[in-house]
Formats: C-alpha cells, sequence, structure tokens
C-alpha cells in the first residue's frame, strides 16, 4: 500500500484527534468500561478494537447489541458522551511528538487540520486542556458534515476549509481503520499510527509507530 510521499513539503496535513494527537482514547475506554459496568457487562479488548474510530451511530448500535437494551442506541450514546466529558475533565494528554510536530508544522507555514468522528464539544473541550485550542487552521467534527468517517465527507470539507485540493499532496494522520479508510477515500496520502493493541490498518499507504516516526517527522523540514 505504499505511496510515495510528496516531494517537498505537503500541501497540508491533517490529524485524526483521539488516539492520534491526544491520548482520548483512554479517557473513552474509562467512559466505556463505566456504562457497560452499569449494564451489568465488562468491556473486553475486542469491544474496543471494534469501537475504535467509529461514528456515533455505529458505536451506538454496538453499545444497543452488546449490553441487551434493543431500541436505546440514541440514548446509550447520549449517556456514554456524558461519561466521557466527565472523564475529560481528569486530565488528557497530547500523544508523544504531537506537540513538537504541530509547532514544526507551523514553523515551515504547513496547513494544518484536525478531522474527528467526536462530536465537536469533546474535541474542542479536549484540545483547549492541552493548549492546542488556537493551533489549528481547522477544526471538523464528523457531526457536522453529512457522513462521518469511513465516508471522506469530513476529510473534504477539511481540504476545502484548508483552500487545498483533496489529492495525494494531503497527508492525513489515523490510527483507526474507519480513519484511514475516510481519508483514503478523499485521495489523500493516509499515515496509519496505531494506539490500540490488534488493530490492523493495512490500507494506509504508510505505517508509523508513533509520531517520532521517521515518515511523520520527514514531513517538516525546520
Amino acid at each position: 500500500m505504499m505511496r510515495a510521499m510528496p516531494p517537498a513539503r505537503p500541501d497540508a496535513v491533517v490529524f485524526d484527534n483521539d488516539g492520534l494527537l491526544l491520548d482520548t482514547e483512554t479517557v473513552w475506554t474509562r467512559a466505556e468500561a463505566d456504562i457497560f459496568e452499569r449494564y451489568g457487562a465488562e468491556l473486553t479488548a475486542e469491544h474496543k478494537r471494534e469501537l475504535v474510530g467509529t461514528s456515533a451511530g455505529v458505536a451506538a448500535a454496538l453499545l444497543e447489541r452488546w449490553l441487551g437494551q434493543d431500541g436505546r442506541a440514541g440514548e446509550l450514546m447520549e449517556e456514554l458522551n456524558v461519561l466521557v466529558v466527565a472523564e475529560l475533565e481528569h486530565g488528557v494528554e497530547a500523544m508523544v511528538g504531537a506537540r513538537d510536530l504541530l509547532g514544526r508544522l507551523r514553523g515551515q507555514g504547513t496547513p494544518i487540520g484536525l478531522v474527528s468522528n467526536s462530536p465537536l464539544a469533546f474535541v474542542s473541550r479536549s484540545l483547549e486542556i492541552v493548549g492546542f485550542g488556537q493551533i489549528f487552521d481547522v477544526v471538523i467534527s464528523a457531526h457536522e458534515v453529512a457522513r462521518p468517517k469511513p465516508a471522506p465527507d469530513p476529510y473534504l470539507e477539511a481540504c476545502r476549509q484548508l483552500g487545498v485540493e483533496a489529492g495525494p499532496g494531503v497527508i492525513a494522520l489515523e490510527d483507526s481503520p474507519t480513519g484511514v479508510a475516510a481519508a483514503r477515500a478523499a485521495g489523500l496520502t493516509v499515515i496509519g499510527v496505531p494506539s490500540v493493541e490488534g488493530v490492523e490498518l493495512a490500507e494506509a499507504h504508510h505505517i508509523a509507530e508513533s509520531l517520532l516516526d521517521s515518515v511523520v517527522t520527514g514531513l517538516t523540514l525546520v
């Protein structure tokens, strides 16, 4: 699945949020474990792998089935959102290498965006907590477009707002199969950076162990 990286600095770099830019997957995991416990169930590693990067609609349907709460998908998702916002206030950290990478991209004038399937309020608050509230040129929640990831809509909208053509010159950084599929569908060059053990990102054009990997740091010239 290799694709040559742009020969010069990229037209833009677009980040996923949860588990890629910020260590919010641990926040989601705590909230997910709480809702499972409320309904007498236990969150497993397999459950987590299926939930990573999914849209609200997909996650809600999974919760409804796993927790045996027929017809309550929407209510369960609302309940989970309340839990995850509460967990977020206990603190969140940037992923290793994120702060330096963002600074270098800004320093060389590369447009940067953020695209997430999470609600905008959660994304905005998590960025605020780590001091990234003003660093992105655009922040797109999939709740604000017609179709969430794995559809290309969030990435296409980010490119539109950034004023760049959606194509191989735009780099997307993703940690989930859902996000990788969305970025590929938008025509972007995708670097997969796994954050949850067992999650495969085989469709990414490149795989990086972390944001410190040379395939990622090579996006900057400063």
